[in-house]
């Protein structure tokens, strides 16, 4: 206790001895002592909770990935089908011509070949047309070969037309290749 005079009394005060200071003359609050054992027992409880959701977060994502993967193998072809819809049209019409204007009927089944091909190349399917062509058994699929004016492994007939998609064949080119020259 430290005593101080005034005027006629005495006043006394205490000093907390809780009360540290710093160099400063600050006042340190200590912090209360806390059990190493709570504090990691409260750790491993939030620890818990955030691998809880994780793993709730990642079966939802794995669920959601799975139902888009299955929606866009059911609907991937919808703008290529709704383009076929208009050829298809096309053709409706052609059959629905009177018989006897063949020329009609064909300005009309040339008018749907034509967007045929239109609709094709906006979805970058490219036909392979071989002929004149030296052969390429990444392209064309020989039918057999024959003796010809053009030079071997010339490409002489095509049976079929190929066709690629992105660049990647989705059917070869079917076609009869020279053997060269008749002997």
């Amino acid at each position: 206790m430290i005593g101080k005079k005034g005027k006629d009394a005495e006043v006394e005060v205490e000093l907390d001895e809780s009360i540290q200071l710093d160099e400063n003359g600050d006042e340190v609050v200590a912090e209360p002592e806390v059990d190493p054992l709570q504090a990691a027992q409260a750790e491993i409880a939030e620890l818990k909770d955030k691998l809880l959701r994780t793993h709730a977060e990642m079966d939802n994502l794995r669920k959601r990935t799975q139902r888009e993967i299955a929606d866009a193998h059911k609907f991937g072809v919808e703008k290529f089908a709704t383009s076929l819809l208009d050829v298809m049209d096309n053709l409706e019409r052609a059959l629905a011509v009177e018989e006897g204007n063949e020329a009609a009927f064909r300005e009309g089944v040339q008018l749907t070949l034509n967007s045929w091909h239109e609709m094709m190349s906006r979805f970058e399917v490219k036909r392979i047309d071989a002929v004149g062509e030296p052969f390429d058994p990444h392209h064309h699929e020989a039918l057999s070969q024959m003796p010809s004016a053009e030079p071997t492994g010339t490409v002489i007939a095509q049976h079929v037309a190929g066709y690629t998609l992105h660049g990647r064949l989705i059917r070869p080119a079917k076609v009869l290749v020279s053997s060269g020259p008749a002997a």
